[in-house]
């Protein structure tokens, strides 16, 4: 039986099985399409004793994202978020030319190019090379690397230590929690800051997004057990914000458990309450998440099957992870659903795992002209309906699947 990789309890209680699906960034090639893809349990567990709720390790990081397809500067939205973090963050903590920036797993530069506008010292650290090579040609300096505690005693070596660390989106990928929090404990200066975002386990569960589960993320995380997860390696949560990245997210604002010049702000005190109060210290609220998203699976299978019997053309738009595990658990393929477009050119003429649907170039839309387009990335939903807005000339309705099925008009 397999053991919590934090708290090494032992992994009873399932949280949600959605079955064996391939690797949900693992885009085929039209020459892969008729083989036989690799097919892996798709399974959260939650620990009982301290409510992390996890996937098992069936593929290394290295495997999974030393070449990976999504590139972060290919949405608007995320530029404009990650422009108004490096403004708020660079005012309230004095980030200037004298300091040193860090981000780790830092894509395609997408958020450092903002701090390098400030010429404030920098470094990316992303594992995927081809991704690490493109922020090079745009002048961000980014080492390709895996972080971890043994990585940053060798960083800190070359650099100096980190005044701000970043690590946005990244968490949920670290299958060694422990070792990665550690080696930012490391990296981070005597009176540095870190700050960390990730999905809200709790808008995962009251929202039913069950798409956001696939096997890249290893880890999904309530408020209370990542500050568990802080503190056992010396690191305190001194600020708490709720955003709205990925369909409900929070960034926390942190620095070394021994730093007293910095206060700890009641909304630390206040979302642990918040999270107590819903029952997320007690196991009975993962219990019943599997039944509670039956509702939201049944509605969009019946809807693509309604459409294909009245002849209705559908096409998708996005081709993130999320599409490919609500795709392949409702065993949806690509006799229903056309084709989905996406805007990110490493992505397009490629195909979706499992459920094999071509993803194209969004121009494509206005040439088949789909009576129904579905937006699977539904956390962009209107930042997409807004680029394609054009469907209405001909009738088209956009979907969106997730929490419950909407039709817009």
């Amino acid at each position: 039986m397999s053991k919590c990789r934090f708290c090494s309890g032992l992994l009873e209680q399932v949280f949600l099985d959605l079955g064996k699906t391939p690797l949900a960034n693992s885009y085929l090639a039209e020459e892969e399409i008729h083989k036989n893809e690799e097919n892996f349990p798709l399974k959260a567990l939650v620990c009982k004793e301290c409510y992390l709720v996890q996937l098992e390790e069936f593929k290394t990081p290295q495997k999974i994202f030393s070449n990976y397809a999504y590139f972060s500067s290919y949405s608007q939205s995320f530029l404009n978020h990650a422009k108004n973090y490096v403004e708020m963050i660079s005012s309230r903590f004095e980030i200037n030319q004298n300091s040193f920036v860090v981000e780790i797993a830092s894509n395609d530069g997408y958020l450092l190019q903002f701090f390098k506008h400030k010429n404030i010292p920098l470094l990316g650290i992303e594992p995927a090379k081809n991704i690490a090579k493109n922020a090079e040609e745009k002048g961000i300096k980014t080492i390709s690397e895996f972080f971890g505690k043994d990585f940053s005693i060798e960083l800190i070596k070359k650099y100096k230590k980190a005044d701000l660390i970043i690590c946005n989106n990244v968490i949920a990928h670290v299958p060694k929690i422990n070792d990665f929090i550690s080696g930012l404990k490391i990296l981070m200066s005597k009176s540095g800051i870190l700050t960390i975002e990730f999905p809200h386990l709790m808008e995962l569960v009251e929202h039913n997004q069950f798409d956001t589960i696939y096997h890249e993320h290893f880890s999904y995380f309530s408020f209370f057990v990542i500050q568990k997860i802080l503190e056992k390696n010396g690191i305190k949560i001194f600020d708490v914000e709720k955003i709205s990245t990925h369909g409900g997210s929070l960034r926390i604002f942190c620095t070394h458990s021994e730093n007293s010049s910095i206060i700890t702000k009641k909304s630390v005190s206040d979302l642990i309450k918040y999270e107590k109060e819903k029952g997320m210290m007690e196991i009975n609220y993962y219990e019943n998440f599997s039944t509670k998203i039956n509702n939201t699976i049944n509605q969009f299978i019946e809807f693509c099957n309604k459409a294909k019997k009245d002849n209705k053309k559908m096409g998708g738009y996005g081709a993130p992870a999320k599409a490919s595990t609500l795709l392949n658990y409702c065993k949806i393929k690509e006799n229903i659903i056309e084709y989905v477009t996406d805007l990110s050119p490493h992505k397009q003429g490629l195909y979706l795992p499992g459920s094999h649907l071509h993803i194209k170039a969004p121009e494509n839309i206005k040439k088949s002209k789909p009576d129904f387009v579905i937006i699977f990335p539904w956390n962009l939903q209107n930042e997409i309906m807004e680029q394609i807005d054009f469907i209405k000339e001909w009738g088209g309705k956009f979907v969106i699947p997730i929490p419950s099925l909407k039709i817009i008009e």
